[in-house]
């Protein structure tokens, strides 16, 4: 059997400045993991079919503001790991355009973790 660290993972990570209510949360991380499993399904449609099926594992971070939104997405990028920053229309809580969910993955465990291992649970 495989090791947990070995199974494919997905991180959204949300802006903790912007404030946003639950549901508002829910369906940002909502957009960035169908837009994440979609460009990664592209690029490698096997590692998202064995997400799927060791149960698509999803955690939720939180970070302190746009600044470290962007230099987690650089970061993944430079490893090549799918990312996906979220831009809202700005219907409710926040002006048009605003970045409020990053989304990576889904990706190998472990290139996962050692990016966002020091954020905190959202």
């Amino acid at each position: 059997m495989a090791s947990t660290l070995d199974e494919p993972t997905m991180a959204l990570i949300v802006r903790h400045d912007l404030k946003l209510s639950a549901g508002k949360v829910a369906v940002q991380c909502a957009h960035a993991a169908v837009s994440c499993t979609l460009n990664a399904k592209k690029s490698n449609g096997r590692l998202v079919e064995r997400w799927r099926q060791s149960g698509a594992r999803k955690i939720c971070l939180k970070a302190e503001d746009l600044a470290e939104l962007q230099r987690l997405a650089g970061q993944a990028q430079s490893v090549g790991i799918v990312s996906y920053l979220v831009k809202d229309a700005g219907h409710t809580e926040v002006e048009p355009g605003t970045i409020t969910v990053l989304g990576l993955g889904p990706g190998p465990r472990r290139a996962i973790d050692a990016l966002v291992g020091e954020l905190k649970p959202y």
